[in-house]
C-alpha cells in the first residue's frame, strides 16, 4: 500500500496512451502507460502534464491522479474540459505520448479499516476521492462518498468502486439523487456517525463541509485545487494562508487538515 504524508520522489518520464474516451460530454478518462514500474503514488497526489503539438500552452497542466495500477504500469488520469489544454489532451489518439512530472504533492491520510469514513468529491474532486477510497480497501459499510454535479449527465460510472463505499448522488437539476449542492443531502443532517471526512472540489464546497467538520470536531483533510504552474513550488502561484504561515499547496498540499487552514 502507498505511503502516506511523505514526500515522495519526483520522477521525469513518458507515458503512452493506451486508452483515450469519453464518460460524459466534459469528462474524459485517459490511461498512461509507463515502460517502467510505478513509484508509491498516494491518493490525492498528482501529476503536471505536459501539452504536446501545441505552442501556445507553455505551461505543464496538473490532473489528480484517478488510478493506479502498479501491475499493468498504468496510471489514470480524469480529465474534464476547461479549457485549450484540457481539450487538447481529450483529442490525442491511442499510442500519442505524454510527459509527465509526478508524483507531486502529498496526498490524504489513509483512514484505518476501523474508522467510519465520509468523502466528498464535486466535480473533478472525484478523481482522488475514487482513488481513496480504492486504496483503502474499506466496505460500504465503513466508507460512504457523496458526489455532487449538475446534472445526470455530469456524473460519472462508480461501477467499479461498488465494492469500496456506499454511494450517494445530489444533482442541481434533481437528474439523478437529491436535488441540490452535495452539502444538501441527508447524510450531512447528522455527521457524528463519522470519524473521518475528505472533499475535494469546488472551494465554496470543501468550505461548507469544513466548517461542518469543525463544528463536529471530527478529523477533515480536504485537496485544494488553486492554480499550480510548477509544481516544486517555484513559481508561487498556489500560496495558501494557513496557521503555518503561506505555503504552496503544490509542495505542501494539495492535500491539507483543515484545523491548519484559515477559512
Amino acid at each position: 500500500m502507498p505511503s502516506n504524508r511523505i514526500r515522495m520522489k519526483k520522477n521525469v518520464g513518458e507515458f503512452t496512451i493506451v486508452s483515450n474516451s469519453a464518460l460524459n460530454n466534459t469528462n474524459y478518462h485517459i490511461c498512461l502507460q509507463s515502460d517502467i514500474g510505478l513509484p508509491d503514488i498516494a491518493p490525492g497526489q498528482f501529476t503536471n502534464v505536459d501539452i504536446p503539438n501545441n505552442k501556445d500552452i507553455f505551461l505543464r497542466r496538473p490532473f489528480s491522479f484517478f488510478d493506479v495500477d502498479y501491475e499493468k504500469k498504468t496510471v489514470s488520469l480524469l480529465v474534464k474540459i476547461l479549457g485549450r489544454g484540457s481539450k487538447s489532451l481529450t483529442e490525442l489518439k491511442v499510442g500519442s505520448k505524454l510527459n509527465l512530472v509526478y508524483p507531486l504533492g502529498r496526498g490524504f491520510t489513509i483512514p484505518d479499516k476501523n474508522d467510519k469514513v465520509l468523502a466528498v468529491g464535486g466535480g473533478s474532486g472525484v478523481a482522488p476521492i475514487l482513488q481513496l477510497a480504492k486504496t483503502a480497501g474499506s466496505s460500504p459499510g465503513q466508507m460512504h462518498i457523496a458526489i455532487g454535479a449538475r446534472s445526470a449527465e455530469d456524473h460519472i460510472s462508480i461501477a467499479d468502486y461498488l465494492q469500496f463505499a456506499q454511494f450517494y448522488f445530489t444533482t442541481e437539476d434533481g437528474s439523478l439523487g437529491e436535488k441540490g449542492f452535495v452539502t444538501d443531502h441527508p447524510i450531512f443532517h447528522d455527521l457524528t456517525q463519522y470519524n473521518r471526512i475528505y472533499a475535494c472540489g469546488p472551494l465554496p464546497m470543501m468550505k461548507a463541509i469544513a466548517a461542518r467538520a469543525k463544528e463536529a470536531e471530527i478529523f477533515c483533510e480536504v485537496s485544494l485545487e488553486n492554480l499550480m504552474a510548477c509544481g516544486f513550488g517555484v513559481c508561487l502561484c498556489c500560496i495558501e494562508p494557513t496557521v503555518k504561515g503561506n505555503l504552496c499547496v503544490c509542495t505542501d498540499g494539495p492535500v491539507f487538515n483543515i484545523k491548519d487552514l484559515k477559512w
